[in-house]
């Protein structure tokens, strides 16, 4: 019969570097739970960096993000949302608790899948732990119909 080494038996053995091991198992899933791609937060004045006039990539269309409400833009990793009609914010997307991409956007909160962590659309600051940091806000302009990533 061979006996098996517990976790604790591991962190003491190895002096805290099975540690690390341990933690880089604990990342994101790659799940975002069905939700499209987030967008970070802030509106700024267009054609503040573009050459030709225009801003970064074009994110949506404001009639795409809900009032109330916001998209996710996964591959952009930010968050938009729209807490008052024509009020649009933007967010990174990744939870300041461990990392994750935040998956929904419901109730008046930006929703982590990893640990329940919850944040005000308004303005990015913690609704629910764990997470003690707000979402770090990100600059986007709105021109006409045109929301675009600084």
């Amino acid at each position: 019969m061979s006996i098996r080494p517990t976790r604790r038996t591991i962190l003491i053995a190895t002096g805290g570097a099975g540690a690390a091991a341990l933690v880089a198992g604990c990342g994101d899933s790659g799940d975002d739970g069905g939700a499209s791609d987030s967008t970070p937060t802030s509106t700024t004045s267009p054609g503040q960096d573009g050459q030709d006039g225009q801003d970064g990539e074009e994110l949506a269309a404001t009639d795409d993000i809900p009032v109330g409400g916001g998209t996710i833009f996964k591959d952009q990793e930010v968050v938009v949302t729209q807490p008052e009609q024509g009020e649009f914010k933007a967010f990174s997307a990744i939870c300041t608790h461990q990392r994750c991409t935040v998956s929904t956007v419901a109730d008046g909160t930006i929703n982590c899948p990893c640990h329940g962590s919850r944040f005000n659309i308004t303005d990015g600051s913690v609704a629910n732990p764990p997470a003690t940091k707000p979402l770090p806000e990100k600059q986007i302009t709105v021109d006409g119909n045109s929301i675009r990533l600084v």
